[in-house]
């Protein structure tokens, strides 16, 4: 008997949403609009959707995304010790610091991207620098830096590519919106960065 979560949730455009997929989508959603407003309570909420969606992922070989979630689990254990119970106080990342991040990214992708091809991955180099983008961009993020946004959107812009290419029409269009909250999370965290700079 197929386990529940795995089931067809509903049907669109042809394409069957499971429940596991449904429910990870939602708490994914509620995690990164939480995080906009650099609210601590963000944190629970990606370490719920990164259980589910490394489920999910698994379930169409999608090993560096599932391998991803562990990463965004120990992130949302990081930030909610790390921030302050008021939340995040954005800050910039060091240009020098930005250009080792693409360097590290772009020499480990090269490293990863062979050996998802030897575990038989449904992608390889594409998930692979998304995978360690999306490690730059996360602890970022626990690290309280606004540069984590234009990260989240190249990264996210990216992952919309991909599932849209294994035909996760649901988990797609979730990410279309993650690409367009990533703006303006840069928006609201620079913003307050600004801010916080004028009142001192």
């Amino acid at each position: 008997m197929r386990i529940v979560v795995f089931s067809t949730f509903f049907t669109a455009w042809g394409y069957e949403v499971s429940y596991l997929e449904f429910v990870a989508s939602v708490a994914s959603f509620i995690g990164v609009a939480l995080g906009i407003t650099a609210k601590r309570i963000t944190w629970p909420w990606w370490a719920i959707s990164s259980v589910l969606y490394g489920i999910f992922f698994l379930q169409y070989k999608l090993y560096a995304s599932a391998a991803l979630q562990l990463v965004f689990i120990a992130a949302a254990i990081a930030g909610w010790y790390g921030w302050e119970p008021t939340g995040a106080k954005p800050g910039p990342f060091k240009n020098r610091y930005r250009l080792y991040t693409i360097a590290a990214i772009l020499l480990a992708t090269l490293a990863l991207g062979p050996v998802l091809k030897w575990a038989g991955a449904a992608s390889t180099y594409v998930d692979a620098i998304l995978f360690f983008g999306s490690l730059a961009a996360q602890i970022l993020m626990v690290y309280e830096k606004y540069d984590n946004w234009p990260m989240w959107l190249v990264v996210d812009a990216g992952y919309t590519a991909l599932y849209a290419s294994q035909g996760l029409l649901f988990t797609t269009l979730l990410y279309v919106a993650f690409t367009a909250m990533a703006a303006l999370g840069w928006s609201t965290w620079y913003g307050t960065h600004r801010r916080a700079l004028r009142s001192l």
